[in-house]
């Protein structure tokens, strides 16, 4: 089942936000993450804060989902008052949002644009499973303006299918594909590698299955075992073993030379795309530390340095805003250290790199280049080396030393 929330601050029952929040709102970027909390079937593996429907209990209905979704979306709204500026990306991550039909997304799209707008250009992003997709489906999306699409391939083999609990069969991706572009959206691939069982043949070929179709973007992570997973549980009672880092270390060697022979360059440690046009702009706007508000049961956001995250389940999250009330748990201030803090750690994986001067880091900084943990890269600024991206959260330690 999904981890339980951290408490915090309290949230005014209105969702006001402290002044300095909204100060200088409008040199922040600002995005919109709507999170639909629904899955056909519960992977062993996820930790996410999902539900299939023998889980949801009373109270929590998909049908009625995209309205209570649009009223925190007018709530954003109101809580931000002068500080609304057109929204430059939005995000439908889950669970499996296109579980709902495509008219609730777009009507969910529909009331981010009355109530923010939408930049010039905006990026706006469903996550999809390969078998929750339809051509008429997809040409509804990018008619209602949605630019992409991330499917969750995972892999190609049906063992390691097997193993995540993943349903969909791997020759349905191709064809997922091939309605997602006749609609015309760009499409990223999500791949795991790591899982119990796979060989690094098998990671070969997913990988090749996946560069069949073309992608403009790539996303392969190594699988993290949860605690309080099915996954986890298997583990512990030795039915499956645990993944090596040392075997995860060298899969990603191979997924990294294999994208970058087939012309995608990595720009995040876990990202790949075939042009800087195709890298993901939401997810850039996290490790830069951008303004955001996270929409539904559980998601979080960001702005102005003040981070809060909404209560977990679909009926309590419907409760709050039907009675008017900030769905809301808790919240916190971040402070200056934190926030250098959380800097160092999400910029420091891009591929862009940092400037030693942001963070006073100089010292740690000559050392790492030293160690080939860090390289040179353009305006100044240092990066990781592939080694360092391999022991990315050694460096970062290092950093803040």
């Amino acid at each position: 089942m999904p981890s339980t929330l951290p408490d915090g601050e309290t949230v005014p029952t209105d969702g006001a936000l402290p002044p300095q929040a909204l100060a200088g709102a409008a040199d922040r970027t600002f995005g919109v993450y709507l999170h639909v909390p629904f899955c056909a079937v519960r992977c062993g593996y996820c930790d996410f804060n999902t539900y299939t429907a023998t889980e949801l209990g009373g109270g929590a209905s998909q049908a009625a989902y995209a309205q209570t979704a649009t009223a925190e979306v007018r709530l954003a709204a109101r809580v931000l008052g002068d500080a609304v500026r057109p929204a430059e990306t939005v995000f439908f991550g889950g669970g499996t949002p296109t579980l709902l039909p495509a008219d609730d997304l777009a009507t969910m799209l529909a009331a981010v644009r009355d109530e923010f707008g939408l930049a010039p250009g905006a990026e706006v992003t469903t996550e999809a499973n390969p078998d929750s997709v339809t051509p008429e489906g997809l040409a509804t999306l990018r008619e209602a303006g949605f630019t992409r699409v991330s499917f969750g391939m995972q892999s190609a083999v049906p063992h390691v299918l097997a193993v995540l609990e993943r349903t969909h069969d791997p020759a349905r991706v191709p064809l997922a594909v091939r309605w997602a572009r006749e609609a015309g959206l760009d499409v990223s691939l999500d791949l795991i590698y790591g899982t119990p069982g796979e060989s690094v043949d098998d990671l070969r070929r997913s990988l090749d299955a996946a560069l069949a179709c073309s992608p403009d973007h790539v996303s392969a992570y190594a699988l993290i075992v949860e605690q309080g997973t099915k996954l986890a549980a298997q583990m512990r009672r030795g039915e499956v073993p645990e993944p090596s880092d040392d075997d995860e270390a060298d899969k990603y060697e191979v997924v990294d030379d294999t994208l970058a022979a087939a012309g995608y360059g990595w720009y995040e440690v876990s990202n790949w795309a075939r042009g800087p046009e195709f890298a993901c702009r939401h997810n850039l706007a996290y490790w830069r530390g951008g303004d955001w508000w996270g929409i539904g049961p559980g998601a979080h956001s960001h702005v102005g340095g003040v981070r809060w995250w909404n209560v977990k389940h679909p009926s309590a999250y419907a409760g709050r805003l039907d009675a008017g009330t900030s769905p809301a748990h808790a919240r916190e201030r971040l402070s200056d250290d934190d926030r250098r803090v959380e800097d160092v750690l999400l910029r420091s994986r891009l591929a862009e790199g940092f400037d030693p001067a942001w963070w006073g880091v100089r010292p740690q900084t000559a050392q790492l280049l030293l160690d080939g943990l860090l390289e040179p890269a353009a305006g100044g600024r240092v990066a990781l080396t592939r080694r360092g991206r391999l022991l990315a959260d050694a460096v970062v330690r290092r950093l803040l030393d």
